[in-house]
């Protein structure tokens, strides 16, 4: 179980760490009307948010391969 959660957390890590505006467009996009894009804070935030997503992934999948 930790191995399937530990894939997630790793694809789901991957790509906000590629692609980090697309969970702004999934979560804040579709409310605005015309050209938005999402700030260089929030960026920011969603690739630190990948790496940490990447690195507890992982570790998961470490822990899951060795039990």
């Amino acid at each position: 179980m930790l191995l399937f959660i530990g894939i997630i957390s790793l694809s789901l890590g991957l790509v906000h760490l590629i692609k980090p505006n697309w969970g702004w467009y999934i979560n804040e996009g579709w409310k605005v009307e015309g050209d938005s894009e999402p700030s260089e804070a929030y960026l920011v935030m969603a690739q630190l948010g990948g790496i940490v997503g990447i690195v507890a992934g992982v570790i998961l999948c470490l822990v899951g391969i060795s039990n």
